[in-house]
């Protein structure tokens, strides 16, 4: 199964230490230049393990070959997007709801770092989510209080 990740669920998942995870879950997780640059700015929470973890998963990409409904999306989530639909890939790893809501309308196939959080426990990677909630939350990302709840329910939690 082949993922192209957006920035924001790469910062959650390797504050986890969980970027191992996503190799075992997936065949293959690319990323487009855009994502690469995002994540890996200097002094950006988690840009060392980003910088190691995708160095050799990159791949570039041209907007103009695309349609993409956009909506003020940014330049990663953009790029993202466009190598899904180049990539024919299986699922896009985005957090933002906007972005999120976008890749709908353009038939992109989503999953989210809860989702992650939800694979990793199913595949006996991770024994509960809940403390792995607890470090997204002091991510940048926002998980709302019913998104966590909803969670928690699924994982019998």
């Amino acid at each position: 199964m082949l993922v192209i990740a957006d920035t924001s669920p790469l910062v959650a998942i390797a504050a986890c230490d969980g970027l191992s995870w996503l190799d075992t879950l997936f065949a293959d997780v690319r990323v487009p230049q855009a994502v690469f640059q995002e994540a890996t700015v200097q002094g950006k929470p988690q840009a060392d393990k980003l910088r190691l973890y995708l160095q050799d998963k990159v791949l570039a990409i041209d907007l103009h070959d695309f349609v993409i409904t956009t909506e003020g999306l940014g330049n990663g989530e953009l790029q993202a997007m466009a190598l899904y639909k180049k990539q024919h890939a299986d699922r896009l790893l985005i957090d933002d709801l906007r972005a999120r809501k976008a890749a709908l309308r353009n038939d992109i196939h989503i999953i989210g770092s809860v989702g992650i959080l939800l694979l990793a426990k199913e595949n006996q990677l991770i024994s509960t989510i809940k403390p792995y909630l607890h470090i997204i939350q002091q991510t940048d990302a926002h998980l709302s209080p019913k998104l966590i709840d909803k969670a928690l329910l699924i994982a019998g939690e």
